[in-house]
């Protein structure tokens, strides 16, 4: 496992492994969250419920636990359920940066389609996908049959919000939306303004629900993070949707690498 921990001036540290920057994590502040996309997942999680309310919260993708320890510091006790298959990942990661004291947070050594399998009905309020291999997101996880499982864990009034990538002809995304289509009837996307204006590859976070979204909430929310966000309605997502085929496990659409790993997803 190709797996470094490099600390900056400021004590932050961020988790590289096969040469990705998969975390950053600053152990003095779990509120500093550097990469623009865990930001606007933040922003999902901060309208989930009433500011503290406890959340419970279920992880596809795990690495340097950063979400996690965001929403354990925001909203204390929250019960959080984080699958990480790297179970190497997870050791050296909680040897070099502990969890703090008295947290609820499980990590399962289990991808995340068998771990959402073992899941009881409604039993999240969250659930936050933010997966890779090899600097690609995994077929699996972007498929109608994936939605339809992640629908069964949430809450009705659950929020799901994913970490997607893409290059400016959004043919991927397109696919990947019309099978979220196929299980939430709500789905809006945030992204920096240049991602979204197409002008070049980057992270698009999507927040779906089978229940109206907090629209104005989110608006509010991404015009106060560190780098310039918009959001796109649920009819300029459903308007790309309706351009493809929905990914299915029988035809799953292929996540485009990235064109200069190690470097697109750190600001």
């Amino acid at each position: 496992m190709s797996l470094r921990f490099e600390t900056d001036a400021t004590g932050g540290v961020t988790v590289w492994l096969h040469g990705q920057p998969q975390s950053y994590v600053d152990p003095a502040d779990p509120l500093l969250l550097a990469f623009e996309y865990v930001e606007q997942l933040a922003v999902a999680l901060d309208v989930a419920a009433p500011e503290g309310e406890r959340l419970a919260v279920t992880h596809v993708g795990g690495a340097g636990l950063t979400l996690a320890r965001y929403v354990e510091a925001t909203r204390p006790g929250s019960p959080q359920i984080v699958f990480e298959p790297d179970a190497s990942l997870t050791e050296a990661v909680r040897r070099e940066l502990p969890l703090s004291r008295g947290h609820r947070i499980r990590v399962r050594p289990l991808d995340g389609r068998s771990g959402l399998a073992g899941l009881a009905d409604t039993s999240a309020d969250v659930l936050v996908v933010d997966a890779f291999s090899d600097g690609q997101i995994p077929v699996e996880l972007t498929t109608s049959d994936f939605y339809a499982e992640t629908a069964r864990v949430l809450r009705p009034a659950g929020l799901l919000a994913a970490n997607l990538t893409d290059s400016p002809d959004r043919r991927y995304l397109a696919r990947v939306f019309a099978a979220v289509g196929t299980a939430y009837p709500s789905c809006v996307v945030l992204g920096t303004h240049d991602v979204l204006k197409g002008r070049r590859f980057g992270n698009y976070v999507l927040v779906a629900g089978r229940s109206a979204l907090p629209v104005g909430d989110l608006s509010r929310r991404c015009a106060r993070t560190s780098a310039p966000t918009g959001l796109w309605d649920t009819a300029r997502v459903a308007a790309l949707a309706r351009s493809a085929r929905p990914s299915t496990d029988a035809d799953p659409a292929v996540c485009p690498p990235a064109p200069d790993p190690g470097a697109w997803r750190v600001r």
